[in-house]
């Protein structure tokens, strides 16, 4: 009778390790993912975004999988879709937009 206690007591507390993992880690890593995807979709022509790499442009195409980055410096970039962090909020330096 004791050794099946102890079990049980093994698998509450496996159980509860596991529970304490999902809202801790899991959860809140999918809600990120959401949000990510959302702020993707949003995404158009002229909207004013960072990479993950740290890199401000704006947007001037976008396509299924590829957006082209066009940079301040007149240069533009084809980036991964996926590797936009998200938009920019406003002007830092109040300039205007290039």
């Amino acid at each position: 009778m004791e050794g099946l206690l102890s079990s049980w007591g093994m698998i509450i507390v496996l159980v509860g390790l596991f529970a304490v993992m999902y809202f801790f880690m899991i959860r809140p890593r999918q809600k990120q993912q959401r949000e990510h995807e959302e702020v993707n979709k949003e995404l158009g022509a002229g909207d004013r975004v960072i990479t993950t790499a740290g890199i401000y442009g704006q947007i001037e195409s976008l396509a299924e999988e590829t957006v082209l980055l066009k940079l301040e410096s007149g240069a533009t970039m084809r980036i991964a879709r996926a590797s936009i962090l998200g938009k920019q909020g406003g002007t830092e330096s109040g300039r205007e937009p290039f």
